[in-house]
């Protein structure tokens, strides 16, 4: 190719990336994964380095449940070719994991992330979820995986319990709590952290907080989002915590009610929960500030415009 041809291919791809940033598309047809899909995007080569090597393979078997991670999955879907995106394509299953955190994992369960090839662990609690020890503790990480710690402050459950003094109050609080991931500018700044290190790694990689719900479920909803996934999509693949977490907060529950009685229990039901108002909370403050997920991470967040694109590619085929 011709050094002139390169330049123009370069400065088109800048444009139209920019283009598309500007728009603040949201779960629409020109997301930045459908554009840098089949060369609608020309890109540098190599600009993008390593984007996973994970398969849509349908025979490919189910991710595996943790009995000591109860909340772990593939962002890209547990089973067969990952969820569908745009044109009929498929998520890249194996590449992205979440979790809620890894301080009471089993060998048995580190054993299994290492099997999966995990080779970096991003813990998006706040120093205070980590240092309590009713509630926290240190991850237990798997062999052959790097640790980093990013904080977004949330609060634990025993101050919570503290404060929160009705069932509405609690579905109140998480509603605020979502909106905050758009408007507070600390807990911004610890997203573009995370999802630039997501970004620019090299194999599979599992981000949690300390449910692996709220936090970790928005991240997963805004790399779901600018993937080209359904809205309804997403929303499911959000609500699957309170699946996944069943049993843990039934037992998180009574450990409540028996220290701090019934009406305490109550209250914290919701927080321990996940519920759509929640998240269609934050995607609202979200179009309100930003019109939608790209202009966030690019304007809300600072991410680079090919920063955004690499967290497109590494979950599209």
């Amino acid at each position: 190719m011709k050094v002139g041809s390169s330049r123009l291919r370069t400065r088109t791809a800048r444009s139209a990336t920019a283009l598309l940033l500007a728009g603040g598309l949201f779960l629409s047809g020109n997301t930045i994964a459908s554009a840098l899909d089949l060369g609608q995007l020309p890109i540098p080569e190599g600009a993008l380095g390593s984007l996973g090597t994970a398969s849509s393979d349908v025979h490919l078997a189910p991710t595996p449940r943790l009995a000591s991670v109860p909340n772990f999955r593939d962002v890209a879907g547990n089973e067969g070719g990952g969820y569908e995106a745009l044109a009929g394509r498929h998520l890249k299953r194996g590449v992205l994991y979440r979790a809620n955190a890894l301080s009471s994992a089993s060998e048995e369960d580190l054993a299994t992330l290492s099997s999966l090839n995990v080779t970096h662990i991003y813990d998006l609690r706040g120093q205070s979820e980590i240092s309590n020890p009713m509630v926290g503790g240190p991850d237990k990480i798997p062999a052959g995986a790097d640790y980093t710690h990013i904080p977004v402050e949330f609060g634990d459950l025993i101050t919570l319990a503290q404060t929160i003094q009705s069932p509405e109050q609690g579905r109140q609080f998480m509603e605020d709590a979502n909106r905050s991931f758009v408007t507070d500018p600390a807990r911004r700044e610890g997203f573009k952290q995370l999802l630039t290190q997501i970004a620019e790694s090299d194999g599979p990689v599992l981000f949690h907080c300390s449910a692996g719900k709220d936090r970790t479920g928005w991240i997963a909803a805004l790399l779901l989002s600018i993937s080209g996934v359904p809205e309804q999509a997403i929303f499911d693949d959000y609500l699957l915590s309170n699946e996944y977490l069943a049993e843990s907060n039934t037992a998180t529950l009574a450990q409540i009610r028996g220290a701090l009685g019934e009406q305490a229990a109550l209250n914290l039901e919701p927080v321990l929960a996940v519920d759509r108002s929640y998240l269609e909370a934050g995607f609202e403050q979200m179009r309100a500030d930003y019109g939608g997920p790209v202009s966030y991470l690019a304007d809300g967040l600072g991410l680079e415009q090919m920063t955004i694109a690499k967290l497109a590619r590494k979950l599209v085929f």
